[in-house]
């Protein structure tokens, strides 16, 4: 039996600013957490993922770093940090941070050099290009390419009247990983971070880590905002896997820790293999969004909800081609969502109807999948999407981004639907703890707007119902880890059942031991769904609807986990 830890783990993702605030100041913090620890342990979670808490200036809720080995006060301290990995291990609980390996803020101090002069010894940590003049003498950016926050990718620096590149925010200039000196700072500060105790890491956004360095304009049409969303020009690039080899070599490799990285969307299985296949050296795993985009949300932004379908047929088609593809060449791990999306509840569940049943079924899928599965703080009780009456309630920059330019062909209500469907703003509502003031998140006016839907949708209510959801991910995570049926839920075969079926979700998972077969009906509508072998028992339902048969008629959201003969 294979024992690596982190196989046999299910993780947990806190957001930490809206956790739980531990001093009243409207923010989350570390102490917070380790408040907090007793509940993800009795959720049944062995494995936390913590967001940035680096000391940060916060243009980017913390993904902006301006010292690594810190903390920045909002979260508390360097030592709150070491009690929270002690207080983490006493429970059996792993940890991984967020390792933010591509940018850092403006106002790191490798960054004020580097800006400070053209023959600065730390010019070349980061990427600068002269500009281009047209036929009237005005500068422009040196290439056409976009960033992912809207505009262009380079942004003029008055220091020294170069740009700097920066796919993300203005504040976040982008490293030059092709700079060996900026590599063994990086790598320096990775191990630091073992040191003290870690168990390993997520890496943001890994996939941008090598640039086109011929810095030609992309032949891609330009956008609204006169730029070519050409991704590629920073995307998944042959040097990339240089830079993540050297990195395992000189960090990972050495300690007995997990790795996964964050791959984003549009990268291939192919590329999975390479990122985190058996033999290549690089991580354990990756992420990617290809699951996450299974509806038609960011299609047009000026879609009504009414408009908003999910694609159940091709979400199973891109899982099966993940899971298939990766098989017996890298491990995998799942997820509904993490800080940048929207809520699962809202994306694909139904929060209005059948709450319950949406999110219990949801986890049923994520839990039984093979891989290791991780949860994002408050889909376990079925956290929603915001509700928001005003664009001034969402505080993230790229909301702010995109409102300054969508509004010059969009109106204000058009742009408050979409926002309302996709924005980042929708996972980083603070953790819906009980019913009192602030939902038990803080005694003070939290940093974010509440979701109002939070008398209803809270931690404390749904430890005393039984057929809630938070229950029901307790009892799907003890069928995954500490159950007869946990090597076959977590190593076993997965196959397709009925994969044409547009609105039911059906899988084996197999192995020498046992089949069983995992049955979501994903529509609001009773479904009738025919099993290929009759079973012996049912292992889990997250419904009372009594079966007897082969043929099966699913209530909406029904979820059933049977035991085949």
């Amino acid at each position: 039996m294979d024992k690596t830890w982190w196989k046999h783990s299910v993780g947990y993702q806190i957001y930490p600013r809206s956790f739980y605030d531990s001093n009243g100041d409207g923010v989350g913090d570390l102490k917070g957490i380790i408040t907090k620890l007793d509940y993800i342990k009795d959720l049944g979670v062995n494995l936390i993922w913590i967001g940035p808490f680096y000391k940060s200036p916060m243009d980017d809720n913390g993904y902006d770093v301006s010292d690594f080995y810190d903390v920045d006060p909002l979260f508390g301290t360097l030592d709150d940090a070491k009690n929270l990995i002690a207080e983490a291990h006493q429970r059996g609980i792993k940890i991984i941070l967020d390792l933010v390996l591509n940018h850092t803020s403006d106002e790191h101090p490798w960054f004020m050099e580097s800006r400070s002069s053209l023959k600065n010894p730390k010019r070349d940590f980061y990427i600068w290009q002269d500009g281009k003049k047209d036929a009237h003498g005005k500068l422009h950016p040196p290439t056409n390419w976009g960033s992912f926050f809207e505009g262009s990718a380079w942004n003029l620096d008055p220091f020294t009247n170069q740009y700097y590149m920066k796919i993300f925010s203005d504040k976040m200039p982008d490293l030059n990983w092709a700079s060996p000196a900026l590599r063994e700072e990086m790598f320096k500060m990775a191990s630091w971070w073992l040191d003290q105790g870690v168990d390993g890491f997520r890496v943001d956004a890994i996939a941008h880590l090598a640039r086109d360095l011929t810095f030609t304009d992309s032949t891609m049409p330009l956008n609204q905002y006169h730029v070519a969303p050409d991704w590629g020009k920073f995307s998944n690039r042959d040097e990339l896997y240089d830079y993540l080899k050297e990195f395992n070599e000189k960090v990972l490799s050495h300690y007995d820790c997990m790795s996964v990285g964050e791959v984003g969307g549009g990268a291939s299985v192919d590329a999975g293999v390479k990122y985190a296949g058996y033999d290549a050296n690089i991580f354990n795993m990756v992420f990617n969004f290809d699951t996450c985009w299974q509806n038609n949300i960011f299609s047009n932004d000026e879609l009504k909800d009414e408009d908003i379908k999910i694609n159940v047929l091709n979400m199973k088609l891109t899982f099966d081609k993940w899971i298939q593809g990766m098989k017996g060449k890298g491990w995998m791990p799942h997820y509904w969502l993490n800080h940048d999306h929207p809520r699962v509840m809202s994306q694909y569940g139904d929060p209005i109807h059948h709450h319950k049943a949406s999110g219990s079924m949801l986890g049923t899928i994520l839990l039984t999948l093979p891989g290791t599965p991780f949860i994002y703080n408050g889909e376990e009780i079925g956290m929603t999407n915001v509700d928001y009456t005003s664009i001034d309630d969402f505080t993230d920059i790229w909301v702010k981004n995109y409102a300054k330019q969508a509004i010059k062909h969009m109106s204000k209500d058009q742009i408050l639907s979409h926002l309302r469907r996709t924005s980042r703003n929708n996972a980083r509502t603070p953790m819906q703890w009980d019913d009192s003031a602030y939902a038990g998140f803080s005694t003070h006016l939290p940093h974010q707007k509440m979701v109002s839907n939070y008398p209803l949708i809270n931690v404390k209510r749904q430890l005393t119902e039984e057929d809630s959801i938070l229950n029901a991910y307790k009892t799907l995570i003890r069928l995954r880890l500490q159950s007869h049926y946990s090597e076959t839920l977590i190593f076993g075969d997965f196959e397709l059942i009925h994969p044409k079926d547009p609105n039911v979700f059906a899988y084996m998972r197999s192995d020498e031991q046992m089949k069983l077969m995992i049955v979501c009906n994903f529509s609001k509508e009773v479904q009738e769904f025919v099993l290929p072998l009759a079973y012996k028992h049912v292992v889990y339902s997250n419904s009372k609807n009594a079966h007897t048969h082969k043929t099966l008629h699913l209530q909406p959201y029904e979820a059933l986990i049977l035991e085949a003969k």
